[in-house]
């Protein structure tokens, strides 16, 4: 990434899945869940974050993840529409992992 993750970030996460922070692996540590989707893992601060997907709906959820950092990082977040397309994938990945919605 161009600049460091805010710890603010992680906050706003928290709009579309789990997030934890684990300080016993070092202060400002935070762990992200977005299950069948994918997870993300970092330090608040950082220019880099690991990013794990669900390797079976990858090409479906690659999109989203792009999405999120970049409404953060440009101040355009749009809740609403930001929900509106996770509910779109959501559906998506739910037919192909589990053939219905």
């Amino acid at each position: 990434m161009s600049a460091p993750v805010p710890a603010g970030f992680f906050s706003y996460l928290e709009n579309f899945g789990e997030v934890e922070s684990l300080p016993n692996l070092g202060e400002g540590f935070y762990k992200f869940e977005k299950p069948d989707w994918f997870s993300i893992k970092g330090f608040a601060g950082d220019t880099t974050v690991e990013v794990r997907f669900k390797k079976e709906v990858m090409d479906l959820t690659v999109n989203f993840l792009y999405l999120l950092f970049s409404s953060y990082r440009e101040g355009s977040v749009d809740l609403p529409v930001l929900k509106q397309r996770e509910e779109a994938v959501g559906k998506r990945v739910r037919e192909h992992l589990y053939g219905h919605d």
